[in-house]
């Protein structure tokens, strides 16, 4: 793929709530991630996931909201890829991952994505501890309930042969989703740590971008282990440091299949002096090509 990127940015936060990581879209902006990189901004969309209702019916926090939003970031992916842009989705949350891989599918048919997160992210509104939006982006993408979610997105836009997860450890969940991993999503690749550092994170990048040839990449940053990146909600032990989540980056950037990038869960209520939102500018910069 070729083509300007194209900034949207999707000031959204899980917990139903004002604040948090709705602030980290103009905390990118106020940082120059997009002069470095030298993208278009289509500004912000108009939404949020400000009701903290647990629905009864899809067990999913705000569930009104979150399709609204969904809808909303499918047709400003869509318009941007089918432009001939390249859209770097800034969240705000994980919650706006199926609305913008939808976006992608009815653009551009088959693709693939290359999830760089803490978590596996494929529980459903009954199995999620929390409720939130955030635990289930990449269940949804794969056409699992919750099913209004699914429509919203327009159906499945992957298959679990079509991800490769980057960087996931959280135990818990491990141990939640360890017979889904073992069934229904035996397909699905899932890399933890440990093994990108075995084969060298660069190394891990590159197998990513030759497998999956035509892709998205999503970054969540609670990848980054807690010490060195506080400035998220789900801060786990274990994780990469900001060298290794750059050369993990640095080939999936390069490639030519890239189709476009989305950030996640960047908090700047967790960081006040912004340190860590010019890290985080530093790093996708590097890996686009800023």
């Amino acid at each position: 793929m070729s083509g300007a990127w194209t900034a949207i940015g999707v000031p959204i936060d899980s917990v139903g709530r004002a604040g948090g990581t709705e602030g980290a879209p103009a905390a990118l902006r106020e940082h120059g991630l997009l002069g470095r990189i030298g993208a278009r901004d289509h500004g912000d969309l108009d939404v949020d996931i400000r009701d903290e209702t647990r629905d009864p019916a899809t067990g999913v926090v705000g569930i009104g909201r979150v399709l609204a939003m969904t809808a909303a970031v499918r047709t400003a992916v869509r318009d941007a890829v089918a432009a001939g842009a390249r859209p770097l989705v800034l969240g705000g949350c994980c919650t706006l991952l199926p609305g913008a891989l939808g976006g992608v599918r009815d653009a551009i048919g088959a693709f693939g994505l290359a999830y760089v997160d803490g978590h596996v992210d494929v529980y459903d509104g009954r199995t999620s501890p929390t409720g939130e939006g955030a635990d289930m982006p990449v269940g949804v993408a794969f056409g699992r309930d919750p099913q209004p979610w699914v429509q919203a997105a327009g159906g499945a836009s992957l298959t679990p042969e079509d991800v490769v997860v980057l960087g996931a450890r959280d135990p818990e969940e491990a141990e939640d989703i360890a017979p889904l991993l073992a069934g229904e999503l035996a397909a699905l690749t899932v890399r933890g740590p440990g093994e990108l550092r075995a084969a060298g994170p660069g190394v891990a990048g590159a197998e990513a971008a030759e497998r999956l040839d035509r892709f998205w990449v999503h970054l969540d940053v609670d990848v980054l282990d807690e010490a060195a990146m506080p400035a998220t909600d789900y801060l786990m032990p274990g994780g990469l440091d900001w060298d290794e989540v750059a050369a993990l980056l640095a080939p999936l950037g390069a490639a030519p299949g890239l189709v476009g990038l989305s950030l996640g869960c960047v908090n700047p209520d967790k960081d006040p002096d912004g340190r860590y939102a010019e890290r985080t500018c530093d790093l996708l910069a590097g890996a686009l090509g800023g």
